[in-house]
């Protein structure tokens, strides 16, 4: 990757630009040695079945991009004067969408949250070599973990939304959401969430990732409400 640098700097900004991203030049470089350790990191510990640079910039940096304008939408509907607001990352493998939120939303304080040891060390690795203080790796299950009090909890390939919603629910603030980054919209596993368990969808929102040629949707789940 390091002889695409110039090539792969402006294919981030225009993804970002695609997306209707605010991001600074800083910004799209700290995505950009992100991919770099990430790849470094990969051929010594395995940490995503995504090898190749190319399908590493469309697949992870762009997926996880593309939830940053409606995840900013909803948290600018909550954000106080000088409010730092937690979000939750649960099943983060390499720190995504985590690490992408924590460098294009500083206003947020990023828990990245991983049952495997190796990937929450590239996580505290990345949170320290790139200075993201808001950056903050959990070596954990996320059930075993006391309440974050989140406004957003997300997951990227996680679990079903059941599981998501049994497992993390407990770290979400009472005003809060669980946010799932899925493929195509995940009908049955709707049915089943409302069937089993006190959240409900209260929107689904399709995504557009650039270069690439597949389905993808937000699903945004709520508390059922008490009448």
């Amino acid at each position: 990757m390091k002889a695409l640098t110039s090539v792969y700097l402006r294919r981030l900004q225009d993804a970002v630009a695609q997306l209707g991203i605010e991001a600074t030049d800083t910004q799209c470089e700290l995505l950009l040695q992100y991919l770099q350790q990430l790849q470094k990191w990969n051929r010594t510990y395995n940490l995503t079945a995504i090898r190749d640079p190319e399908q590493m910039l469309v697949q992870h940096a762009f997926d996880s991009l593309a939830i940053i304008p409606a995840l900013k939408k909803h948290l600018d509907t909550f954000r106080a004067d000088n409010e730092t607001l937690p979000i939750v990352d649960v099943g983060s493998g390499a720190g995504l969408p985590g690490v992408v939120i924590a460098i294009l939303l500083p206003g947020t304080q990023v828990h990245c949250i991983d049952a495997v040891e190796k990937k929450m060390a590239f996580v505290r690795q990345v949170s320290g070599s790139l200075k993201l203080a808001n950056l903050h790796a959990h070596h954990a299950r996320v059930e075993s973990l006391p309440p974050f009090n989140a406004q957003v909890v997300v997951s990227r390939a996680f679990a079903s939304l059941n599981d998501f919603a049994n497992w993390s629910g407990r770290h979400v603030a009472a005003s809060g959401v669980l946010l799932a980054m899925k493929g195509r919209e995940p009908h049955e596993e709707i049915d089943a969430l409302h069937e089993q368990t006190e959240w409900r969808v209260s929107a689904i929102e399709p995504l557009h990732v650039p270069a690439l040629d597949a389905q993808r949707c937000l699903v945004w789940m709520s508390r059922k409400e008490i009448k």
